[in-house]
Formats: structure tokens, sequence, C-alpha cells
């Protein structure tokens, strides 16, 4: 029996485990298992590879992105320079970190993605957030990092300051953080939404609901807007690729 997994605090949000019973029941997998293991601490990750030496591969979230790197004894590039994984292949003592949110997000932001996109607003400084600059940078979108923190220094701009200017010369807009994430629908992150206008492409790394308060404000507007459910799918098969490829 092959055991895969997800690890993160808490994990009622991941979609991971349905998804991937589904797909083994789909294309006849019988000899497969993914589980959700809902560690409070990272100091945890140890035993639970210990505990389980089935493990073949994990997918990493909210809040381990960064944290689990320190338990990895190798990482990819990708890994490398951001900083962040989210998902690590096990091979008996190696255990390889990748990241396939670039994977992920890079095949669905730029389905959507129009010649005049040129600069982008990133709307939270997590660990996905450090896929998605990743990938904006790989395809030539300047962006800023918007912050509830103050002065961060150069790069980095508070919501408070975000006026009709900055928001007609940034005309992407990515939601990185959990604003908006059921069960809180109501909220959304802070930004003059009155400026926003056809020009616009809002994309929500949130899928749950599938259109937050922040898509349904830029859909209102004319926006182009995107969550980040093909973002969650192509990651995912992502990763099974990664464990799969011997």
């Amino acid at each position: 029996m092959k055991l895969y997994g997800l690890i993160g605090y808490p994990l009622g949000h991941s979609f991971s485990k349905q998804y991937f019973a589904e797909k083994f029941a789909r294309e006849g997998i019988s000899d497969c298992f993914y589980e959700a293991f809902p560690i409070s601490a990272i100091d945890q990750f140890p035993s639970l590879i210990r505990d389980n030496p089935n493990l073949k591969g994990l997918n990493v979230t909210i809040p381990y992105k960064e944290q689990v790197l320190q338990f990895v004894t190798q990482v990819t590039p990708e890994v490398k320079a951001i900083g962040a994984a989210n998902c690590i292949k096990i091979e008996g003592e190696q255990l390889t970190a990748f990241n396939t949110d670039v994977i992920g997000f890079e095949q669905s932001f730029r389905q959507l993605l129009q010649p005049h996109h040129k600069k982008a607003l990133v709307l939270g400084t997590g660990g996905s957030s450090k896929a998605v600059q990743y990938v904006l940078q790989k395809l030539g979108i300047q962006f800023l990092l918007v912050t509830r923190q103050e002065d961060r220094g150069p790069g980095y701009i508070n919501y408070d300051i975000i006026d009709e200017q900055i928001m007609q010369s940034y005309l992407v807009v990515i939601n990185c953080s959990p604003a908006g994430m059921s069960p809180n629908n109501h909220t959304c992150p802070h930004l003059p939404y009155q400026f926003i206008n056809s020009q616009h492409y809002l994309y929500d790394l949130v899928y749950k609901p599938a259109k937050t308060l922040f898509l349904q404000k830029g859909e209102e507007r004319g926006a182009q807007i995107q969550n980040g459910y093909k973002m969650l799918i192509l990651q995912a098969e992502a990763s099974w690729e990664i464990w799969n490829n011997t």
C-alpha cells in the first residue's frame, strides 16, 4: 500500500483528500490511499514520517509551506528561489521539496491574461504569495506586495494608500490572503473597488466559496475574474506526477 497525504492546520477547508479519493476510484488505483494529517505544530513532522513508513508523498498547506523546509534533504530550484514548498516526495530517508503551486498558478493564470496586464497588486506575503511572485517575475509582470504592516520597504505598500491612480496602473489584482475564505464569506480585501473596470483581472487563490466577495465586486464592475480551483487541480496533478516519477 502506498500512502499519500496533506499536512497543515487546520485542514477543514482542504479539498485534497476528497480529490485524490475520487481520482483513485475513477482511475481504478486500488493500492493507494490519501489521508489528511492536521498537525498543530511543525515539530510533529518527524514523528509523522517515522510513524507512517508507507508514506510516499505529502502536500503541504498553511501554515507549513515555509517551516517544513527545515526537515527536507533536497529542494528544487523553484523552492530554493521561493523559500516555500507545497509538495514533498519521500524516498526512504530522502525528502525532496517541490513547489507545484508555481505550476498550478501559472497555467491557470495565463488563461485570462491580456497584453495590457503588465502590472499586478499581490495581496498577502505568505508561502502561496511567494509562488505567485515567482511566476509574475517569470512572465515579466511588475508587481507590488500589499500588506497591512507599515514600512516594509521598497516593493511593499499598505492597503490604506491604494488610490485611483494605483488601481488604474495595476490592472491585475491577485488575492493570496485568506480574506473571503469560507466561513468568512462576508469579508474581502480592503480595496477601493469603485476604481475597478473592464480592463482589470482579479484572481483569487481562495476557491471556497467559488465566487468570493472580492471576485463578486470585480465582476460587478466588468473585470475578468478567476478563483483558485483550477490552480488546485493543476497543482494536485503535478504532485501526483512528481510522486510517481521514478
